[in-house]
């Protein structure tokens, strides 16, 4: 990769850039040329999780201090060479961006996108989830090694039912648990297994564990928030930054690693050059989520 003037050549293509020296994170100093950088090194291991997917930008053009918005109508003036995908709606359509290659990665992150949001479902195939999702919420003073507890006891429900699952942090202050089916299924079925698998973790657990969404009830609990397991929903995708006081990432974990947190009582967050470091070291563990074909269990 080399600069020239306000573009750099990616792979043999000009992506314009700006404001390479614009700080994102103040805290740290983090600036926009950072953010593009880590992009970059990570881009072998977060492509494939992005690619033939929908997304939802999440902009912070003034740092992540500032002001941001979602945004799911790709830019009018992407470059020709950023993919699009169209979806209908009740009223019009959405034509979301599909990010599958290197430069048009350089170019979100150039948009001062900060965080990328994925759908659980591939752009071919819509109506059809290729993974559940769950988001684990903690409710103060609960923290993330009480989402570690909790993911611990997803697990162990998981393996009950011959179903592989995958912990990564959210980069924020909860965790993520994903189930890959990569199979014939319907969010009707998985949502609402989805909910009965929280609301029976809710039952075991109820001074632990809250399936409902008021925030009221979460305090000291954990919300095992089924409710992502929709067609509308989107989720920050893994190795994806977060927009919080330090470059924090939506890091893939080991289940040994959510175990040893809780015995060990440290808390797991990583940031950008953690995460750099972790992938050259173990891979993407979040490999198997895109393959790994299981089917969905009836359950009562």
């Amino acid at each position: 990769m080399s600069s020239q003037k306000s573009q750099l050549e990616v792979h043999g293509v000009q992506v314009p850039v700006s404001n390479l020296e614009k700080v994102m994170y103040p805290e740290t100093g983090f600036t926009k040329s950072d953010v593009i950088q880590y992009y970059i090194g990570i881009s072998e291991y977060l492509l494939p999780h992005l690619q033939s997917r929908a997304l939802t930008l999440k902009r912070y053009p003034d740092g992540v201090n500032g002001f941001f918005f979602y945004e799911k109508e790709c830019p009018q003036h992407r470059p020709k060479w950023v993919k699009t995908t169209e979806v209908a709606k009740s009223e019009g359509k959405i034509n979301y961006c599909v990010i599958g290659d290197l430069p048009s990665l350089v170019w979100a992150a150039n948009l001062a996108n900060i965080e990328f949001h994925t759908f659980l479902h591939r752009k071919t195939a819509i109506k059809r989830p290729a993974a559940l999702a769950f988001d684990l919420d903690p409710g103060a003073p609960a923290d993330i090694l009480t989402c570690c507890r909790v993911a611990l006891l997803l697990k162990s429900c998981f393996d009950s039912l011959g179903l592989q699952s995958f912990p990564k942090t959210s980069g924020s202050k909860g965790l993520q648990v994903y189930v890959p089916l990569n199979t014939p299924v319907t969010y009707e079925r998985t949502k609402a297994f989805a909910r009965t698998i929280a609301q029976t973790l809710e039952s075991q657990c109820p001074d632990l564990v809250v399936s409902n969404m008021l925030k009221k009830l979460r305090e000291g609990k954990v919300l095992v928030d089924w409710s992502q397991n929709d067609d509308h929903k989107t989720t920050v995708c893994a190795y994806s930054l977060r927009a919080k006081d330090h470059p924090t990432v939506s890091t893939p974990l080991t289940w040994d690693e959510v175990a040893a947190a809780v015995k060990r009582k440290k808390k797991l967050s990583f940031e950008a050059s953690d995460v750099l470091k972790r992938v050259k070291k173990m891979g993407d563990l979040f490999a198997p989520v895109l393959t790994l074909k299981q089917k969905l269990p009836a359950i009562q």
